[in-house]
């Protein structure tokens, strides 16, 4: 079985995950800092936002994945793909130290979670007719 829809989504956020890593390897070479953020703000930041994707996209890329297995529709892995993936492309630009309350920061995260509750109701639907 080919998994379609969901793989429209995994390279596009594979691309951002790779993307973010990289900013915060550039970082870490430039500053000569191996491991942590050694007080720095700029890297901590780049960390955070490296890390909140990995806490994130792989999770709902896999029950995607597993949805999309068991034969969800591809309009509902659409919406909680788009939504991923817009929601991963906008936490980074308000994920800052200096401001907790920047508005990116509530929009990527509130996308992400809508997908994660959008692919959780498809794989009860799928898995046991919920």
């Amino acid at each position: 079985m080919a998994f379609e829809t969901t793989a429209l989504y995994a390279l596009p956020l594979a691309l951002l995950g790779l993307i973010l890593w990289f900013r915060v390897t550039l970082m870490r070479a430039s500053l000569k800092v191996s491991i942590g953020d050694a007080g720095n703000p700029a890297l901590h930041e780049r960390i955070r936002q490296h890390g909140n994707f990995i806490e994130w996209a792989p999770w709902v890329i896999l029950l995607m994945a597993l949805a999309e297995g068991n034969g969800a529709g591809a309009p509902w892995l659409h919406a909680s793909g788009a939504l991923l993936l817009a929601g991963r492309l906008i936490h980074p630009l308000g994920l800052k130290a200096g401001n907790a309350a920047h508005p990116a920061r509530y929009i990527g995260n509130t996308a992400s979670l809508l997908a994660l509750l959008n692919v959780m109701g498809c794989l009860l639907a799928t898995s046991f007719g919920l």
